[in-house]
């Protein structure tokens, strides 16, 4: 196991089954850390720090794959989709990506991974099994977050420069419809159930709520500064407001916010544990992740992770399911 820094899988292992009572200790985060080139394996129960794995080239986008087998990451810089298998940490494979490569997100089946291309306007659909870009499949401007539905018919891009969420068909490769959303739109999350959309629109400071099957907006709600990404646990929306240094709470039924909680500093990407009881938060310049409690919207945790944490993208793997 070369490309990790620290500790073994059979402590792993142990480390997991000694966290009784605890309601996460089976959640583990993969963290990418930026500026330090490095993904940060955290067991969130405990925030004892598993593994750390090299990862060259500006590390930001990440997903764990629907199995939980593999995660995918994205080197901003180094152009490149790297996966890692979550029981060893071992790089099984390397994915040249050209353009701006960003937001990254995995098919249901696990066949096929989606990024988007900051620098242009398509979306890159890699073949998983021979790691090759097999279609390019077209964009708004300057695309960055990524999302699929989970029956994998459509996949959803936040088009930043376009303000508009682009859905597209996965089967055709062309797009089904465009919806005009808040400005600079940046993270896209779906639902469970595949019927609505949150698009963050770091330009207006709203989160836009869009129905699917209508591919139209049903709301925009109005959340802190600079929102990046959002996530969706008991019946209610967290959303990281970057310059803001916190996070909004939404009710989804009423969409109206309900609390705004403090973190740490530019809080970036955000994922839901595997119970919903608590939501964890990557604070991009504080080097650490805060732990929401989804009832009482209380901070109860914060763990150190590596330099520049933005973990931009469902980063959690629920080892309980």
């Amino acid at each position: 196991m070369s490309a990790i820094r620290l500790v073994s899988a059979a402590w792993l292992l142990a480390g997991l089954l000694s966290h009784a009572g605890v309601s996460i200790a089976g959640d583990l985060g993969f963290i990418t850390n930026q500026p330090d080139d490095s993904l940060t394996v955290l067991d969130i129960g405990s925030g004892e720090i598993v593994a750390t794995i090299p990862v060259p080239g500006r590390p930001a986008p990440v997903a764990v794959g629907p199995n939980g087998k593999n995660v995918y990451v994205v080197s901003t810089e180094g152009k490149t989709l790297s996966v890692f298998e979550t029981e060893t940490f071992e790089l099984e494979l390397s994915v040249p990506v050209p353009g701006g490569p960003f937001g990254v997100a995995v098919h249901p089946d696990g066949t096929r991974a989606y990024v988007t291309d900051w620098f242009g306007t398509r979306v890159f659909e890699i073949n998983l099994a021979t790691g090759r870009i097999a279609r390019q499949l077209p964009t708004g401007k300057s695309p960055s977050g990524v999302a699929l539905t989970p029956d994998g018919l459509l996949v959803l891009t936040a088009d930043r420069d376009s303000d508009q969420v682009s859905i597209i068909d996965t089967e055709t490769g062309q797009p089904r419809a465009t919806v005009n959303v808040g400005e600079r739109p940046f993270g896209v999350t779906i639902d469970a159930a595949g019927q609505r959309a949150y698009s963050a629109d770091v330009g207006t400071n709203s989160v836009t709520v869009i129905d699917i099957p209508t591919a139209t907006v049903i709301e925009q709600v109005p959340v802190g500064e600079r929102p990046y990404m959002v996530a969706l646990a008991g019946g209610q929306g967290f959303v990281t407001n970057q310059y803001g240094d916190t996070v909004t709470v939404f009710d989804l039924q009423t969409l109206k916010p309900i609390k705004t909680i403090e973190v740490g500093e530019y809080p970036e990407g955000i994922a839901v544990t595997a119970d919903e009881s608590a939501v964890v938060v990557a604070n991009w310049f504080s080097n650490m992740v805060s732990v929401i409690d989804t009832k009482t919207l209380e901070v109860i945790e914060e763990w150190d992770v590596g330099d520049g944490p933005r973990a931009f993208g469902p980063f959690l793997l629920h080892r309980g399911d």
